[in-house]
């Protein structure tokens, strides 16, 4: 029997590798972590997830202070924002959030963390710098970057992206996002209400492409009344400098049409993502990969049985809860040999936008793409009290049920649709019938009460129906209505 240095390494030390070597020290496995970048975390913590939403957040302050009038409050004079105090409350976030994934921590666990560019050699070992470590599985969580579209002379102008953006200290006048998905829609709202003018270029027809035409209207209704400028159907096609501004040259996302030259202090691409696989040394390997990532099966495993990888760099689902999720059915399989596999119909997912954009399971697109039947139920937030008295009236949900009554999918737009969301989350999970969720009773007022009412659709014309009061007088000798509406009518006097 083969002896190896450790039972279990780990690339990348972000959600799926410190998930995962956690687990293992844990469970009592010898297990040792390497990551590239000198610090744990990965993108979500120092680039991605923490630094976003607490961005994200500021603004947020800052817009409603700007509506304070709609609250009966006086109006404000708001001075200029200061963006480097803003990024400095950012990384005081970030560090405390780091003291969670120190290296002490984890060697308190039992983990050892080492810092340095890993290479596989075989499949067993892997070199770094002069070490050279041997482990019975390895774990591939290196995650993703941002990509650049193929835009003349984008390299040569000082773009940002999210890994530079929360290092910035100037406000700009007007700041150019090259991409309406998640991220673009987060990070160009967020400068919008801080003070830039932001104008957004998407190639496709709407922005946030997954989700459903009228979900992603919604948003772009609340971002241009903001004052954002949002150009679909929109392809770049060359960026360049001029005078210390950028010039993006931009026409039709398809055939011939007129160009036009949009021009920003700053732009911003947020264009996609590219899997972090060069210098991994996957052929030495014998580990298959494709430019989207590391293929792998349900229970992570790459083409080679002992080799998995999880997070972004497999491709299946970008998000930092997927892959910290992925990370923990690679660890099962890896270390207690218990054959889990990863289901992503329970998997939701979140755009933190004002409104939130919040899904699980099938949206309308996705169920006509799979040939699924459905049937839409939706309630809107101007119809939900608590929505209303905290002045966030816009959104709605919106359940998909199958013909029989069972639950496809929901998606929520508006106030706090993150953590509403979870109540479909398990729901899903857990396989709760609607009429449970229906027949719950929910705190009022509550935002949380929407949820509630668009299940209690699904029964209500059933129960309600002129069938089921027709029995009810049969049964019960009841007298019916005992008031109606009149419409009244106004008679020409003579």
């Amino acid at each position: 029997m083969a002896r190896y240095d450790y039972d279990l390494g780990i690339i990348g030390g972000g959600a799926a590798g410190l998930t995962a070597a956690a687990g293992g020290a844990r469970f009592g496995a010898k297990t040792i972590l390497i990551e590239k970048s000198g610090r744990l975390g990965g993108d979500c913590l120092h680039v991605g997830c923490v630094p976003s939403k607490t961005l994200i957040h500021t603004a947020g302050v800052w817009a409603r202070a700007k509506r304070s009038e709609e609250f009966g409050l006086p109006g404000l004079s708001l001075p200029p924002v200061d963006l480097g105090k803003v990024m400095d409350r950012v990384q005081s976030v970030i560090e405390k959030i780091q003291h969670h994934d120190s290296p002490e921590r984890f060697c308190g666990l039992g983990a050892e963390v080492i810092f340095g560019t890993p290479s596989f050699a075989d499949d067993h070992v892997v070199v770094t710098g002069t070490r050279r470590i041997s482990a019975r599985s390895w774990i591939i969580a290196t995650g993703s970057s941002p990509s650049l579209p193929p835009v003349e002379g984008l390299s040569s102008v000082a773009y940002w992206t999210n890994e530079t953006v929360f290092s910035q200290r100037k406000l700009p006048g007007r700041l150019i996002v090259l991409g309406g998905g998640p991220i673009g829609c987060e990070l160009a709202q967020a400068f919008q209400r801080l003070g830039s003018r932001v104008i957004v270029v998407e190639f496709m027809p709407q922005i946030l492409g997954p989700e459903d035409p009228d979900v992603a209207d919604i948003l772009r209704d609340r971002l241009t009344s903001e004052g954002m400028e949002i150009l679909t159907n929109t392809r770049a096609m060359k960026a360049e400098s001029t005078g210390g501004r950028i010039h993006l040259t931009v026409g039709p996302a398809e055939g011939e049409g007129p160009s036009q030259v949009i021009k920003g202090d700053a732009i911003l691409v947020a264009a996609g993502r590219r899997p972090n696989i060069d210098g991994l040394g996957l052929e030495a390997a014998g580990i298959t990969y494709t430019p989207v990532g590391i293929p792998t099966n349900d229970r992570m495993k790459t083409s080679v049985p002992h080799i998995y990888a999880c997070g972004d760099i497999n491709g299946v689902m970008p998000f930092t809860h997927v892959a910290g999720y992925e990370g923990g059915i690679a660890l099962t399989n890896a270390v207690l040999r218990l054959p889990r596999k990863a289901d992503y119909a329970k998997i939701g997912w979140c755009t933190y936008t004002d409104p939130e954009v919040a899904s699980i399971g099938l949206n309308e697109k996705r169920a006509l793409k799979e040939g699924t039947k459905y049937h839409v139920l939706e309630e809107r937030f101007d119809d939900n009290d608590r929505a209303l008295a905290e002045g966030e009236p816009a959104g709605k949900i919106k359940m998909l049920v199958s013909p029989k009554g069972t639950l496809l999918g929901c998606q929520i737009i508006g106030a706090h649709a993150g953590e509403l969301i979870h109540e479909w989350v398990l729901s899903v999970s857990a396989g709760v019938k609607l009429s449970s969720v229906a027949g719950a009773v929910h705190i009022y007022p509550t935002l949380s009460e929407i949820s509630k009412r668009v299940s209690g659709d699904l029964f209500a014309s059933k129960i309600f129906s002129e069938k089921t009061r027709a029995m009810l007088r049969l049964l019960f000798n009841l007298k019916g209505r005992a008031c109606s509406v009149q419409t009244k009518t106004t008679l020409n006097q003579p």
